[in-house]
């Protein structure tokens, strides 16, 4: 088992704001692109900022994007969210559809869901060593020795009919019942 869970933050699962319930609120609150101007492993980012950065900003009006050139230094993406976490990404010899994608990512976390370790809301002193429930728990072992194709589980199951049928039904009795009022109408 790995020690890494021990520097993270640990917390329950809980949904900001009660995003979802009423309308869906973007987590991302500002993204900050820092670059170099003439390094070569920048070249997906300016590439990204020329091309794509204006449609980005139009597509989320929510979200502050600022651009920061830096002299001599790796690119990266630093996304602040609503509860208060900051991620940051290397983006070093990234292209653009790569930093594309990862300010898409960024976009649709909530900040805590990488950096926050999840903790059960339950507890037990002894788990259950049968294993987990699965469809075939309860099924008669008898089944498992049978050979197939099988005529007996191959027949169609008794099905009642279906809406549609009851309907027609319906429809056809109501339409005879009516022709027998016209009759005795006429009679």
């Amino acid at each position: 088992m790995s020690n890494s869970h021990l520097f993270l933050k640990s917390g329950f699962p809980r949904a900001p704001l009660q995003n979802g319930v009423g309308r869906y609120i973007c987590q991302l609150q500002r993204i900050t692109l820092k670059f170099c101007k003439n390094n070569g492993s920048s070249r997906g980012m300016r590439e990204f900022i020329e091309k794509q950065l204006i449609d980005f900003a139009k597509e989320n009006p929510g979200t502050v994007v600022y651009v920061k050139p830096r002299r001599h230094r790796t690119p990266v993406i630093v996304a602040e969210y609503l509860n208060g976490d900051r991620e940051w990404h290397n983006c070093r010899n990234l292209s653009k559809e790569e930093i594309t994608q990862w300010i898409t990512l960024m976009k649709t976390q909530n900040g805590s869901s990488s950096s926050l370790r999840l903790r059960k809301m339950w507890h037990t002193d002894m788990p259950s060593i049968q294993g987990p429930w699965t469809p075939f728990t309860l099924k008669n072992p008898a089944s498992n020795l049978v050979i197939f194709p099988n005529e007996e589980l191959s027949k169609p199951l008794d099905v009642e009919k279906s809406a549609t049928e009851k309907l027609i039904e319906l429809f056809r009795e109501q339409r005879l019942s009516e022709g027998k009022l016209e009759e005795n109408r006429g009679n």
